[in-house]
């Protein structure tokens, strides 16, 4: 009798320890993540993190009073330094700037749709790469992936919000005055494809601080599926 006992006990103890050690081997994070997981999960915080950025930027003041804020092209600063003393241009520099920066918000808005096909189509390969990868490892594949698509799809935007916002023919009118001056060389920059170029800038580097984010504050990592994805970054 106090045989089958002993036996009867040390099986229940037995399955008792095997369940035990399961929990907390997946407490402890040492399950394998799943391809399909990873996918998912990178996927999920790059979409809420893009989106993020992008629509910040596409708001009003979006650039103008953030850290990527547009400053005007040197031939602008230039012709700024050239025109003060000419009436209607004494603040030409800051009336140019705002003007650039509410162009660069009107593009932004065409951003997100493009971002979130490109991470849609990333591959199981790309995803785990990414993980592993650089904290900037998921905004170089993205820069990489949709840079032209971007430019292209900035630039008529932002040709029509210059025109909107009449700083091309504030731009043409200030050239044209400096131009005038004796002995200066003569000056006319393509406005747009400055904007453009650096409305793209000031997107990327937003991509890459809320890549960060993601990466590094846990607190960002508002799923389960997230926190368990990026608990295995870095790893071997």
């Amino acid at each position: 009798m106090q045989k089958r006992f002993l036996l009867l006990t040390l099986s229940v103890f037995s399955l008792l320890s095997c369940s035990t050690l399961n929990s907390v081997l997946s407490q402890a994070g040492t399950n394998p993540l799943t391809s399909d997981e990873v996918g998912k999960g990178l996927k999920e915080a790059l979409t809420i993190g893009i989106s993020k950025g992008a629509e910040a930027l596409a708001k009003v003041d979006g650039y103008y009073k953030s850290p990527y804020k547009i400053l005007i092209p040197a031939e602008a600063q230039t012709i700024a330094n050239k025109l003060r003393v000419i009436p209607g241009f004494a603040d030409f520099e800051e009336q140019l700037t705002e003007k650039l920066n509410r162009a660069a918000e009107d593009a932004a808005q065409k951003a997100k749709p493009i971002f979130v096909d490109a991470i849609t189509s990333m591959t199981i390969g790309d995803a785990w790469n990414i993980l592993k990868g650089p904290e900037d490892a998921a905004t170089s594949y993205l820069k990489q992936e949709t840079y032209q698509q971007l430019y292209d799809a900035f630039k008529p935007v932002i040709v029509n919000s210059l025109e909107k916002v009449n700083a091309l023919t504030y731009w043409e009118s200030a050239v044209t005055a400096y131009n005038k001056i004796p002995l200066v060389k003569k000056m006319n920059p393509k406005l747009d494809d400055y904007v453009d170029t650096q409305a793209l800038n000031g997107l990327f580097s937003m991509v890459q601080k809320e890549e960060k984010e993601i990466r590094t504050n846990v607190g960002a990592r508002t799923t389960d599926l997230l926190r368990r994805v990026f608990s295995q970054q870095g790893r071997g």
